[in-house]
């Protein structure tokens, strides 16, 4: 399969997975529009770690999801569509609802709309396990109920219904990925990971809300190829699939590895203002990828340990971007 000659719009292309999505796609052949949220700082967001030599092949627009012109705009001329433009922090979804939804739920109404008109092969909607709430059974395949727990997973559970909506009555050719806690370098320093090993390397404690959480962790390479693939498969248009490992770890148990990789220990705490309120912790998310198996041929390829390793080796040589206090998760 080559991207040689596709050209492909990413939405939400300076974030973490984007960016790794902008790289894959870029080295492969692709022509790639990335199209970011505008900033008078002019920040590229995480763009800015790419090799020059991807980095000078792609076109950075600046823009945002909530501009209905400014997404057919950027969205002209595409073979296909990657959306994966979100606000995503749920701490800040308690805080900031409105702003969540609008750009969540209005900002995929816009690339779908966009798309209608456009026309391109594939829309390729990114959705969150956020959307299940915590399992009602285990593994969790595409038929699990949805259940909004924070006012970020209600956005992104009616961001999804958009997007089936406009295939259903529009014929919008658009497939939903739903990643798993996807992890890796670039990741922003509120994530959990990053969370605890920049503690770990800078700190004296670990300060953490909830160790019980159950997650199933995806290395951010095998997330963006399960989109690549996505976007080309036959037979897709309208399903909804899951992109997991199907192995889940608590909170605790990932800190105590971290340490053993980092090499030292530190003391942990409980930090109330890193703890979500009860009925919107989600308990335990495990991921049955068995759809994305046999419909894309997908299957992860980073282990937890190399992946964790890399991310300790990320951190550790960008100190400047991990300050252990400063974010809650």
């Amino acid at each position: 399969m080559t991207w040689e000659g596709t050209r492909v719009l990413v939405t939400g292309a300076g974030g973490f997975i984007g960016s790794h999505l902008v790289e894959g796609l870029a080295t492969e052949g692709a022509s790639v529009r990335a199209m970011i949220r505008y900033t008078s700082r002019g920040d590229e967001g995480n763009l800015r770690f790419l090799d020059p030599s991807v980095r000078s092949a792609v076109e950075v627009v600046a823009g945002d999801l909530r501009d209905p012109d400014g997404v057919l705009g950027a969205a002209t001329g595409m073979d296909h569509v990657f959306h994966l433009g979100a606000l995503i922090a749920i701490p800040y979804s308690y805080v900031h609802p409105r702003e969540v939804v609008e750009t969540n739920v209005l900002g995929t109404l816009n690339v779908l709309e966009a798309a209608r008109r456009t026309e391109p092969a594939r829309v390729v909607h990114v959705s969150t396990s956020e959307v299940y709430g915590t399992a009602q059974r285990v593994p969790i395949d595409e038929d699990h109920p949805k259940r909004g727990q924070s006012p970020y997973s209600a956005s992104k559970i009616g961001a999804d219904s958009v997007a089936e909506s406009y295939h259903r009555a529009f014929g919008v050719p658009v497939v939903t990925v739903r990643p798993f806690n996807t992890y890796g370098p670039r990741q922003s320093a509120r994530a959990v990971i990053p969370t605890i090993v920049s503690q770990l390397l800078a700190g004296d404690r670990i300060k953490l809300g909830s160790l019980e959480p159950r997650r199933d962790f995806t290395f951010v390479t095998d997330t963006a190829r399960g989109m690549m693939l996505a976007a080309r498969a036959e037979g897709v248009e309208g399903l909804e699939i899951n992109l997991g490992n199907g192995q889940e770890i608590t909170i605790g148990e990932l800190t105590e590895h971290l340490m053993a990789i980092v090499g030292h220990r530190l003391p942990i705490e409980t930090d109330d203002e890193r703890v979500r309120p009860g009925a919107s912790e989600v308990g335990r998310l495990l991921a049955d990828a068995s759809l994305a198996r046999d419909s894309l041929g997908w299957a992860p390829e980073v282990t937890l340990e190399e992946g964790l390793r890399q991310v300790v080796a990320w951190i550790a040589d960008h100190p400047d971007l991990f300050t252990p206090d400063r974010y809650v998760v």
